[in-house]
């Protein structure tokens, strides 16, 4: 991955901060993820926490218990780094390594593959996670981008 890819994700991740995070948003949050994965017929796994309290978990059809511990790993990358999984990946790989060869942090507690997000809040920054997992991890990533970018186009129009 090169540097214009890391100034890429980081600057998705700039942009997908949002004015605040409530119960009833974690609940339309993951419901929206659930949706565009049904459209998809992606099997995922989808998960959703302020802080250490999970908010929202669902499982489709064709996820597995594997999807369940690849979310654990992915973000507790997210909760060390306060960046997403997918962002911490890159940036090893930009350098010419990989996480698990120079994280130093144990690979089976710790996964930078792509998939789960930090919940930004305005004022507060990262208060939580979004994470799915079941699809390439670029695809997992992109997923949780698209359900983040329209649950903030909501905010805008609520304001409206």
């Amino acid at each position: 991955m090169s540097s214009s890819e890391v100034r890429e994700l980081a600057a998705q991740e700039a942009r997908l901060v949002l004015p605040r995070f409530t119960y009833e948003d974690a609940w339309t949050l993951g419901t929206l993820l659930v949706s565009l994965a049904r459209e998809r017929q992606a099997p995922v796994v989808i998960d959703v926490r302020r802080g250490a309290q999970q908010l929202f978990h669902c499982a489709l059809p064709g996820s597995s218990a594997d999807n369940d511990a690849w979310i654990d790993r992915k973000r507790r990358v997210v909760e060390r780094y306060g960046e997403s999984s997918f962002l911490v990946g890159a940036r090893f790989r930009a350098k010419g390594t990989t996480f698990e060869a120079s994280s130093r942090l144990d690979p089976d507690r710790y996964a930078a593959h792509g998939g789960s997000f930090p919940i930004g809040v305005e004022g507060a920054g990262v208060i939580g996670s979004v994470t799915v997992s079941g699809l390439p991890q670029a695809e997992d990533h992109a997923l949780v981008v698209e359900a983040l970018e329209r649950l903030l186009s909501a905010y805008g129009a609520d304001a409206g």
